[in-house]
């Protein structure tokens, strides 16, 4: 990353001058942490006679266009709201509910988990794609979706061969994985080195990245372990 972040600083500088425009564009995190925009024109963009770099944040909207948290008034002709995303706090969009009435949001409240990002302790038979720490910032997500359906149909397989009706994650296996997922998370350019981004909560809980190779995901899903689980037939 060392590699890439200098070269990333070395356009910057090559294009931008002014002392006072580096320091708003230059962020101070390690790069990585937020997505890698690619572009051959950005830079030269913001250096032209036409375009001013405002970083300070709204204070308010009015007739004539916004005010800046200085005091500053600008006038426009139009306002994009481009305010990123929420996909570390919000959760499925409509009620889940598993075993004596457990509500998924309810059992979210600390930040989304789920064993191998795919089935949720507490709500039997549950099983979904794209789910909690299974986000990549590096490779492919369709290679994770197709590790997960392969994981969910050897699980739908082996109930039917088995004459289980149930089955559902152990609390405790799905805590051991989420507690050496989020070991490795630390080590990582998402959640080290100042990075704040879209990928966590409020706290600081990154739920939304795989951190680690995706063979190493799709090894771990390649079987299903009946003993991560409660059955019942």
């Amino acid at each position: 990353m060392k590699v890439v972040e200098r070269s990333a600083l070395k356009n910057i500088t090559s294009i931008v001058k002014d002392e006072d425009l580096k320091k708003k564009i230059i962020p101070p995190y390690t790069i990585g942490c937020k997505r890698v925009l690619l572009s051959n024109d950005y830079y030269k963009t913001l250096i032209k006679k036409n375009v001013t770099l405002i970083t300070e944040g709204i204070k308010e909207f009015n007739t004539n266009g916004i005010v800046t948290n200085d005091g500053a008034q600008q006038n426009l002709d139009a306002v994009i709201l481009a305010t990123g995303f929420k996909a570390a706090e919000d959760s499925i969009p409509y009620a889940v509910i598993g075993k004596d009435g457990l509500s998924l949001k309810t059992s979210w409240k600390n930040g989304a988990e789920a064993f191998l990002g795919t089935s949720v302790s507490g709500f039997p038979n549950f099983f979904f794609i794209v789910g909690p720490n299974t986000g990549l910032g590096h490779s492919s997500r369709i290679i994770m979706i197709e590790a997960q359906v392969n994981y969910i149909m050897s699980a739908i397989n082996f109930m039917q061969k088995e004459k289980f009706e149930t089955l559902d994650v152990k609390g405790s296996k799905q805590q051991a994985y989420n507690s050496e997922l989020q070991t490795k998370m630390q080590k990582t350019v998402w959640q080290s080195g100042g990075c704040k981004s879209w990928y966590q909560t409020k706290e600081g809980k990154n739920v939304t990245l795989w951190p680690g190779f995706t063979f190493t995901f799709i090894k771990k899903t390649k079987k299903f372990n009946p003993e991560n689980y409660f059955l019942q037939k």
